[in-house]
């Protein structure tokens, strides 16, 4: 059964004061933005392993004139960072305030932008179906799209539906349209992860005594390359019957030396790899209108430099059209503000390929 809770500011004290998110837009228009907090008590969460709220929180932009007019609006659902909260953007970044600057600038025509938290007690959830940490990619699909398009005025359809995320966001939206082109019909990753192999060996990051004797979720959070390994272990290595990580590990340190599991390993890059799944999903990615991935040059994790260069690559083997940036730059600089790459580049990508207005014909 799904549920809602909606909270929204009061008109009367938004014509007095100005709200935590700048109901006001700077460039002085009376129509304003809203900015409104969603709960959805979801289905998918029963019987997790780890703690896995059903609760999940979410965060919508509306533009300027949503409340008094019927007119319906493309979505653009975003996957934030998960080593961020989901209220990072509008609480610390002023997305509203970017948004409604981009709109006036005629960089992007009014959308509505929901923000959703997909992240388990250990970060990421990496948007698949496990045992260990509940149906992320069941609750995306369906349960959240059908429940905006029930609750707000969007245009249903994936001609009108874009998603984008940042860092492991990033590898989500392309995960998703991937697998769900009929959904989203426009992605754009920025800087995403989990994509292919890097310059090391996956077996080689994380610290392996820790994991195999670890007492609780809590221990694996001493060393941050095996914290990520676990959640993407719970992903796609999900074991019920192995508390307290709930997983199986695909290798182990035997006299100092690193033995791999090869059929582990196989089932892990099959599954978790972008650049796997390519040959099962390619017809799905020609479909989709309009695809782009980014990253960043100078990355402190060169792995992720040479991973997305073998993506795009590979997505050219298989004849998928699609725009691949390389940009100066470390992953972590500012994506938000009129210089950030949100304004400068995923915006107008979503200009170019969502549909703006209602459509006669099929989507």
């Amino acid at each position: 059964m799904v549920s809602m809770c909606t909270r929204r500011t009061p008109a009367f004290l938004i014509a007095f004061t100005l709200s935590a998110f700048g109901a006001f837009s700077s460039f002085g228009e009376t129509a304003k933005s809203q900015v409104v907090d969603r709960e959805l008590t979801s289905k998918n969460f029963a019987g997790n392993r780890v703690g896995v709220s059903p609760v999940r929180k979410m965060m919508i932009y509306l533009p300027a004139g949503y409340d008094g007019s019927t007119k319906r609006y493309p979505v653009i659902y975003f996957l934030p960072t998960p080593f961020e909260s989901y209220r990072v953007p509008f609480d610390k970044k002023n997305a509203q305030g970017l948004f409604d600057r981009a709109i006036a600038a005629e960089v992007i025509d009014k959308f509505i932008l929901v923000c959703v938290d997909m992240t388990t007690p250990l970060g990421s959830s990496w948007y698949v179906n496990s045992p260990v940490t509940g149906n992320w990619e069941d609750f995306m699909i369906q349960e959240l799209v059908p429940y905006i398009d029930a609750n707000l005025r969007t245009l249903p359809n994936r001609n009108s539906r874009g998603i984008a995320g940042d860092f492991m966001g990033g590898y989500g939206a392309v995960r998703f349209g991937m697998k769900y082109p009929d959904v989203f019909g426009s992605v754009y990753a920025l800087h995403p992860v989990g994509t292919g192999s890097g310059l090391k060996i996956m077996d080689s990051l994380p610290d392996w005594d820790l994991l195999a004797n670890a007492k609780s979720l809590d221990d694996v959070k001493k060393d941050g390359a095996s914290q990520i390994f676990t959640t993407i272990f719970q992903a796609h290595l999900p074991n019920v019957d192995k508390p307290p990580l709930f997983i199986d590990l695909s290798a182990r340190r035997v006299d100092g030396q690193l033995v791999i599991d090869s059929k582990l390993m196989e089932r892990l890059r099959n599954n978790f790899f972008l650049e796997s799944m390519i040959p099962r999903y390619a017809d799905n990615l020609k479909s989709l209108r309009g695809l782009k991935i980014d990253w960043s040059r100078s990355d402190l994790n060169q792995d992720h430099v040479y991973s997305n260069q073998a993506l795009t690559h590979k997505l050219n083997e298989f004849g998928i059209v699609h725009e691949a940036e390389e940009y100066n730059g470390a992953w972590g600089e500012p994506n938000w503000g009129e210089d950030g790459r949100i304004y400068t580049d995923v915006l107008p990508f979503f200009r170019r390929h969502l549909i703006f207005e209602a459509e006669s014909g099929p989507s």
